[in-house]
């Protein structure tokens, strides 16, 4: 395995609070089932159903970021 995908598993599992091992495990049971093909296909719906709707909410959290405060550096 290439060292760079190997560190990249490590540091997903650590993400995940997961040792090594069961990180991979459940990668392959997720692939093996379809349980990751049945989850992304119900993130595309949600995304296809309520796409817009989320895009706006992302738009008025990031609204006070986006806007130029007051003493700032024009």
């Amino acid at each position: 395995m290439d060292e760079s995908v190997l560190e990249a598993g490590k540091a997903a599992a650590r993400s995940r609070r997961l040792d090594f091992n069961k990180y991979v495990e459940r990668l392959i049971i997720e692939d093996t089932t379809g349980a990751r093909a049945a989850g992304m296909a119900a993130a595309q719906r949600l995304i296809d159903e309520h796409g817009t709707f989320l895009d706006g909410l992302e738009e008025q959290f990031d609204a006070p970021y986006t806007q130029q405060q007051p003493g700032a550096a024009a």
